[in-house]
């Protein structure tokens, strides 16, 4: 560290000239980052500040008003202090003008009351100032080593932490924006009383800049982040104030930490990209033969050969937002998925199979049932997954060949799901019951003329009359064709109600008593629901 100007006077090339601190006696502890001989009266537009000056006073002007304009020049720029050899201009003390003037502006004053040759504390001071200069530097060196190693390494947070306790002996945390802990590293200290209120604690101290240190909260604290993006704070707990190097150390520890997360991400986004590749190219029929697929799924962890194999689908069910918010949003949702089958023991293919929906393809252990697995794999997502999604799955299958059904039949089932969400850990074909034969018929022109056929007539009437006798039939056969429940269910009169079910049979030529009539118009309802979904 830079010496202060206590230090200087310390020296036995000072020492031998008799100094006596006349101003400024309460800030000794100024650091001085260079000694400066100056005899002129206008030498505070050459300083930079942090100067020592000395001065025998020859050329400095008599009046007290040009003097205390003198010292007001020094402290302007940031001079350390003043040192003035008496015997030449002032013999015997200094000027009263110019010892208030430095008291005033907090300035150190020190007199010499013998001759002292300047380029003796010159080189004494210089001397000190250059061997600080290297000790940061071989400092600097020795962190930008270990640092950077850590980074070669992928060294957890924990890691990282240790080393900046190493380095600085003080207590050391990261925090995410929320202000909750993600590592700490006591250095000895009682880790409780450390993390006591803590997030009350973090959210009283933010600095303006990105790396400060607050004296209230005896706290170092740094952004850590990349590319614009923070997300969090490393916080070293320091009661005085951090030198040069804690400050570096804290920063040097903030990048590291910001890097590993990049490489954290990047590897699992190549990892992702790997599977979702395997899994397309099954969907795809782009591989030769079922072995190559499996070979390709055995080279990155996942052994598919000899397994049950059950594919599932993850969708997104909140609103679609913009394209590049959504495909963010879906990689989180893939490596969410991924941890999920991480944590419950069971490697898995998982990928992403276009803008909306991921892929997992899970080989099952032997003699585990699909639903256990499923469902702890529900679970476990919606746990460390915030947005809504649907989970849908298609049948188990015995070799990679049979794949693609499989994955084909978990699609039909997630795009029925995603429409109609009723809380399941999991969606398969059977849940989905009638509405999801339908949906898997929507596109059949057979579906679509029955339905016609069926409602054809009652869509005209409402149609041209604007009237709501579809409405009535809907909910005349959700009540199990229970007429007065019905009637309660539309907020009418038995009467009323009587009187449009006979208008009903009149348009439709039906008989709504008849249970097989009644099933054709459900079923053409609901085949109805999936067509006007499809084409709001």
């Amino acid at each position: 560290m830079l010496p202060t100007v206590a230090d200087v006077l310390a020296l036995d090339t000072v020492r031998r000239g008799s100094p006596r601190v006349v101003a400024g006696v309460d800030r000794l502890d100024t650091r001085v980052r260079w000694v400066h001989v100056g005899e002129i009266a206008d030498i505070a537009h050459l300083l930079r500040g942090g100067e020592l000056v000395l001065t025998t006073g020859v050329a400095l002007p008599g009046e007290p008003g040009e003097l205390a304009e003198y010292i007001s020049g020094l402290a302007s720029v940031g001079a350390s202090g003043l040192i003035v050899e008496l015997g030449r201009r002032f013999v015997r003390e200094l000027p009263h003008a110019i010892v208030e003037a430095a008291e005033e502006h907090g300035l150190p004053l020190i007199t010499l009351a013998r001759e002292t040759p300047f380029v003796q504390i010159t080189e004494s001071v210089h001397a000190r100032i250059i061997d600080c200069q290297l000790q940061e530097l071989r400092a600097s060196e020795q962190l930008h080593e270990v640092f950077t190693a850590l980074s070669v390494e992928g060294a957890s947070q924990a890691e990282v932490l240790g080393q900046v306790t190493r380095f600085s002996g003080c207590p050391v945390l990261l925090e995410n924006l929320a202000h909750q802990v993600l590592a700490c590293d006591a250095a000895g200290a009682d880790t409780g009383v450390i993390l006591t209120n803590w997030e009350s604690r973090s959210r009283s101290v933010s600095p303006a800049e990105r790396t400060a240190y607050d004296t209230a909260a005896g706290w170092l604290v740094t952004m850590v982040g990349a590319r614009g993006q923070d997300w969090g704070r490393l916080i070293m707990f320091c009661d005085t104030p951090p030198t040069p190097r804690d400050i570096v150390l804290v920063e040097r520890a903030a990048t590291t930490l910001a890097l590993g997360r990049l490489l954290e991400r990047h590897k699992e986004s190549l990892e992702r990209q790997a599977h979702g590749t395997i899994i397309t190219g099954i969907l795809t029929h782009a591989f030769s033969n079922p072995d190559e697929a499996a070979a390709r799924a055995r080279a990155v962890g996942v052994p598919l050969t000899g397994r049950r194999l059950i594919s599932a689908v993850v969708r997104l069910t909140a609103p679609p937002g913009t394209a590049l918010g959504e495909q963010a949003r879906l990689g989180e949702l893939a490596e969410a998925a991924a941890a999920a089958c991480r944590e419950i023991k069971l490697p898995a293919l998982v990928g992403a199979l276009d803008q909306n929906r991921v892929g997992v393809l899970l080989p099952l252990p032997p003699r585990a049932p699909a639903e256990a697995a499923l469902g702890a794999l529900a679970e476990r997502l919606r746990a460390t997954f915030a947005s809504p999604f649907v989970l849908a799955a298609g049948s188990v299958v015995e070799s990679v060949k049979d794949v693609r059904r499989s994955f084909l039949e978990a699609e039909q089932v997630a795009e029925v799901a995603v429409r109609q969400p009723d809380g399941r850990a999991f969606y398969r074909l059977p849940d989905l019951r009638l509405r999801g034969l339908l949906h898997l018929l929507r596109d059949d022109a057979r579906l679509q003329t029955f339905a016609e056929r069926e409602l054809g007539a009652l869509l005209s009437h409402d149609a041209q009359r604007h009237g709501d006798l579809t409405r009535i039939l809907r909910i005349y056969l959700d009540a199990g064709r229970n007429k007065a429940v019905a009637a309660q269910k539309a907020h009418l009169s038995r009467p009323a109600f009587y009187d449009r079910l006979r208008r009903l049979e009149r348009v439709l030529d039906t008989n709504l008593d008849d249970v097989e009539s009644c099933l054709s118009l459900h079923v053409a309802l609901l085949a109805l629901e999936t067509f006007r979904r499809e084409n709001p």
